[in-house]
């Protein structure tokens, strides 16, 4: 058992996520998600373009660290909208740090310092794939720890906007079966180099 997915997991572990909503409270301001059906749906399409977008690019660093420069230059390239690319900067970069300072024996600064030295961005996804290389979590199970953290994000913006109330979220976060089959899925997926399916029969099973 690695004790470790369970500290990185934790809510408590100040990566930045709770910083940006993924879009939820637009979605709700704009009247998008207006129930608990919603909402839900909302975590499931979320889960699904991290599994196009993010998880991918995590997946190349975790395997090919060397590789770091060029991921995040092609990240810097198709996240144009201003808003998804700051918070992709600022979750990268703190996701970066938190982990350097918590785990001071991984040697992640010398990512810190080449983020510097090569003037890059310091996109999310590729730095959370080299960072959970480097504090030797498999890729599978990086893959989940990624889509679990992108879930729990999400619910936990509902639960401040009051989209969802908290028992709801835990139900979600820990027990439901539809989503977690989904993140299972699309972890699988990008293992075996597929599609991830968007079929909206597991965001309402």
């Amino acid at each position: 058992m690695n004790y470790l997915l369970w500290q990185l997991a934790d809510s408590g572990f100040p990566a930045g996520g709770f910083a940006h909503s993924g879009g939820l409270e637009a979605a709700i301001q704009h009247g998008y998600v207006g129930d608990a059906a919603a909402m839900r749906a909302f975590v499931r399409h979320a889960l699904v373009q991290a599994g196009h977008c993010g998880l991918p690019l995590m997946s190349a660093a975790h395997r090919q660290p060397a590789l770091l420069p060029d991921l995040d230059r092609l990240s810097d390239a198709f996240l144009t909208n201003p808003v998804a690319h700051r918070a992709s900067c600022a979750q990268g970069r703190a996701w970066l740090v938190s982990s350097s300072r918590s785990f001071p024996d991984a040697g992640l600064e010398t990512i810190e310092e080449r983020l510097q030295r090569e003037s890059l961005a310091g996109h999310y996804a590729p730095l959370f794939g080299i960072v959970t290389a480097r504090l030797d979590a498999s890729l599978d199970d990086a893959q989940r720890l990624f889509l679990y953290v992108t879930m729990r994000g999400i619910v936990s913006a509902g639960v401040r906007l009051g989209a969802i109330g908290a028992y709801r979220a835990q139900q979600w976060d820990k027990a439901d079966a539809g989503l977690k089959n989904g993140m299972e899925e699309i972890a699988r997926t990008a293992r075996s180099g597929k599609a991830p399916s968007n079929s909206r029969s597991k965001a309402t099973s």
